[in-house]
């Protein structure tokens, strides 16, 4: 997605992509680039980053709750003992982009998620713990991210061979704050919203 910064309707300055829709609209002011604590809400936000991967994110945006619904409000413990039968269930789910590849990297994604919670006691605390708990700002990359620790780091076990959707999840989470970037810019007197 753009670092452009534009005015939305309100003329508040969003990043370009975040000004097309009313749904990317509020997204973009309520939740993307806000760091997430809580394991559960990133274990979410990991899988509808996966299955985005090759669609638009407002598909899945729009289908939010769907996947919420077909997929236990993404309670990993409940996902990792989904079966076939479920499977089956989540392809004639018509509130969910049903691929089955993506539906079964979900259920697999999950169990390597407790396992991984298991062995670090939790996702975020693992998660956080490699950029001092606290978000960075800009575009780092390198050994001190997220997304290098995501790539790199994570349980082989764990479908995490998308880039872009991981790149998205470390944005989303940690990286990517215009209204920090809008002020620094400002206070170093260069701040442009075309």
């Amino acid at each position: 997605m753009s670092d452009d910064l534009r005015p939305g309707l309100d003329g508040r300055p969003r990043c370009g992509w975040g000004t097309s829709t009313p749904e990317y609209e509020a997204y973009h002011d309520e939740e993307w680039g806000r760091p997430i604590r809580d394991a559960d809400a990133l274990f979410e936000r990991l899988s509808l980053e996966a299955f985005q991967s090759g669609l638009s994110w407002l598909t899945i945006l729009r289908k939010r709750e769907g996947y919420r619904a077909a997929f236990a409000d993404f309670d990993p413990e409940k996902i990792a003992k989904f079966t076939a039968r479920d499977v089956t269930r989540l392809m004639r789910d018509p509130g969910i982009v049903r691929n089955q590849q993506k539906i079964r990297s979900a259920i697999g994604n999950a169990r390597a998620f407790l396992k991984m919670q298991e062995e670090f006691g939790s996702f975020d605390a693992w998660i956080w713990e490699y950029v001092g708990g606290k978000p960075l700002l800009g575009k780092a990359r390198g050994r001190g991210d997220i997304l290098y620790r995501l790539e790199v780091e994570m349980p082989r076990d764990l479908n995490h061979d998308q880039r872009v959707a991981l790149e998205a999840f470390a944005e989303t989470i940690n990286d990517h704050n215009p209204r920090e970037r809008l002020l620094r810019d400002a206070s170093a007197g260069a701040a442009k919203v075309s």
